[in-house]
């Protein structure tokens, strides 16, 4: 409550002031959830820098993650703002949120959504276009070489434990991979499979494997999602492919996750400059490929890393504002 109790009392001295209210009251204080991964670290840092700088709002960054940021604003109205929300984890609790008038989308985070799906390295298809696709990667398998079993092929999954390991399992099958030769190699973490596509890039080698996106590893490395020729069946997949209770799963391609700004419905009240601009906000994950593999590579913090966003990335971020708060954010890179 103190975040709003001090903007209605600010807003109190000045009215009683005869003093017209200024933009700042109208956002106040302005609490961001700072999640624990590295896209979302930086689209808050972001945030924090356009909403102090071109809104002159007193914006801070709060620890968070999905499930407990969402049912905090939902229960306590705070934090006002949840940047990088995958909406597909808690969706019927959000949508009730929004029927209650507790919470709204802002708008999207990732143009493309979350991307999941079957990668191979980019320079295979550039000498076969056929291994872009699923029938080529059959009828190629022999290229996939086991690590330890030169009579299979490999498909590198997603680690025992992990969500995405049934979907992927379930798939394999679908598509017929099991019978044409590929055995699924389990990475053993998140390091081991990103390892294992670094080591085939280094070494120029066929890879296939399970992958998603935004993440700093398709941003080093250029890969290729296969198609799996089906389109995409998110009833069956839903249903069937993400269930370990699957017999008979059907080919589809991965669905893409709803990746969407989250906000009480208190700040979209009072703020409707910053509304206008989180509805403008957005990032294809070619660009937070490109933004977390160069945080990689720098060892850079979400802080380091929007700084370098605001400086490098004008011409999509000043897209999100009217020009005299573009000028405002500008003056404040300047004195970087």
């Amino acid at each position: 409550m103190k975040p709003i109790f001090k903007g209605i009392l600010y807003s109190s001295l000045l009215l009683s002031a005869s003093v017209p209210i200024a933009s700042a009251s109208e956002c106040g204080t302005v609490t961001i959830a700072d999640m624990n991964w590295n896209s979302a670290t930086v689209i808050a840092n972001i945030d924090k820098f356009i909403l102090e700088h071109g809104f002159d709002c007193d914006a801070e960054l709060v620890p968070g993650d999905t499930m407990p940021t969402g049912a905090s604003m939902m229960s306590k109205g705070q934090p006002d703002i949840a940047p990088e929300f995958w909406s597909n984890s808690m969706k019927d609790a959000l949508d009730q949120g929004v029927k209650d008038g507790q919470i709204q989308y802002a708008g999207t985070t990732l143009t493309n959504g979350g991307e999941e799906g079957f990668w191979v390295p980019a320079y295979m298809v550039e000498k076969d276009p056929s291994l872009a696709t699923i029938e080529g990667v059959i009828a190629n398998a022999k290229l996939f070489k086991h690590p330890e079993d030169p009579e299979k092929s490999a498909f590198y999954s997603c680690p025992a434990g992990w969500n995405c390991q049934i979907s992927a399992g379930n798939l394999v099958r679908a598509l017929g991979l099991d019978n044409s030769g590929f055995d699924v190699i389990d990475p053993g973490s998140g390091a081991g499979l990103s390892g294992s596509i670094a080591k085939a890039y280094e070494r120029n080698e066929a890879w296939l494997g399970y992958y998603w996106a935004p993440t700093a590893v398709l941003g080093k490395y250029k890969m290729v999602k296969v198609d799996f020729g089906s389109g995409v069946d998110e009833k069956h997949f839903q249903e069937c492919v993400t269930q370990e209770t699957c017999l008979e799963p059907k080919a589809t391609m991965y669905p893409p996750s709803p990746v969407e700004t989250v906000v009480t419905s208190e700040f979209a009240a009072r703020s409707a400059d910053a509304m206008a601009y989180f509805s403008k906000r957005e990032f294809t994950n070619a660009q937070m490929n490109e933004l977390l593999a160069w945080m990689e590579d720098e060892q850079a913090d979400g802080e380091f890393a929007a700084e370098h966003f605001m400086t490098e990335y004008k011409q999509t971020w000043a897209n999100w504002l009217p020009a005299d708060v573009a000028q405002k954010v500008q003056k404040a890179i300047d004195e970087l």
